[in-house]
């Protein structure tokens, strides 16, 4: 859903680094997979094509964070 991103932390060394993969359009979404010691950021359209991807090793990776577009606001009626 547009505006859905995610948040990655990855170690370099003599410090962090933060990079940010968001669904930057009306119908995208972002995906995460880790397999094989990778982690995988997609930005996917409706159809399933991969738009962006970054790829970060899972061993050197401090935090992933999803961040929803509703900011995890409660939902009416609970």
């Amino acid at each position: 859903m547009k505006g859905d991103r995610v948040e990655i932390v990855v170690d370099v060394g003599d410090g962090s680094r933060s990079y940010e993969i968001a669904a930057t359009r009306a119908g995208r979404r972002v995906e995460v997979r880790i397999a094989r010691g990778v982690v995988e950021v997609s930005e996917v359209t409706r159809t399933g094509v991969a738009v962006r991807t970054a790829r970060f090793m899972a061993g050197r990776t401090l935090a992933l964070v999803e961040h929803p577009v509703n900011g995890g606001a409660a939902v009416e009626g609970e």
